[in-house]
């Protein structure tokens, strides 16, 4: 059995991603998220598919508190084999008006977490000659939309990271993707659809066609199992030369 830490696992993209490894029955699961609930979703995850969960409630915004996941998670589990850096948050704003904490919080949980805690499990991979990291970035890693300048800037910047890590992980069989997803329906959407609709003065449907997915060919929202089967892809044996890329998941954004 191999470990898997998903970071903002109890919802969302990350919970899907969480479901897909379980499925497997191969890999015992390291959940974390805001919801309060955590520890019962991890349960829930564990007596569905018969393996090993473990709830960790770190802020992300707080080192001490994700190298401590690190370490709890090895002490249950003996090491981690397979990082995915998914938390994130968004805010929507004109740069003018875009409030200071923000941005610094959108930068601290959406790239600096994924710093730490790369850096956390980056010794005991090197130990191993084995280690998979994938970093849920966005189609905003690789293109710019107008009043997201946090998230713009920390999803390139999390793409950056992505590259240097896979350069540095190379000689140790140490890999490090980027999936770059289009618009998937989760809470941070939804939220992302009022906040838009107020900002153009639409209706809810009306962002969803004339915004979010105008610039998607396939005009769908992307799946969640599909992000996971691709985590999935990226975690075996046979991707070790599959490394630094930033892999669109987008209906066709960037193709434009």
């Amino acid at each position: 059995m191999k470990t898997v830490v998903i970071t903002g696992s109890t919802s969302g993209i990350g919970l899907g991603i969480a479901r897909e490894f379980a499925k497997t029955g191969k890999y015992h699961l390291v959940l974390n998220g805001l919801e309060s609930n955590g520890a019962e979703i991890a349960s829930a995850l564990a007596n569905e598919f018969s393996i090993q969960t473990f709830f960790h409630g770190a802020n992300m915004l707080a080192a001490e508190e994700l190298r401590d996941m690190i370490q709890q998670t090895c002490n249950r589990f003996g090491a981690v084999d397979v990082l995915i850096n998914n938390a994130g948050i968004q805010h929507v704003s004109p740069i003018e008006d875009f409030p200071d904490d923000k941005w610094s919080a959108i930068i601290g949980i959406n790239l600096s977490s994924a710093f730490h805690l790369s850096k956390a499990v980056w010794k005991q991979m090197k130990e191993k000659k084995f280690g998979r990291i994938i970093n849920i970035a966005s189609a905003h890693g690789l293109v710019a939309s107008e009043f997201k300048s946090a998230y713009v800037a920390s999803k390139h910047g999390l793409v950056g990271l992505t590259k240097t890590l896979a350069l540095e992980g190379a000689p140790f069989n140490i890999t490090c993707n980027a999936i770059c997803p289009g618009y998937v329906k989760t809470p941070l959407v939804e939220k992302q659809i009022a906040d838009q609709a107020k900002a153009h003065h639409l209706s809810e449907a009306e962002v969803v066609s004339k915004v979010l997915l105008v610039k998607q060919a396939v005009k769908e929202f992307v799946q969640v199992e599909t992000l996971g089967r691709l985590a999935l892809f990226l975690c075996e044996d046979s991707s070790g030369t599959l490394t630094g890329a930033a892999l669109p998941v987008d209906g066709g954004w960037n193709a434009q």
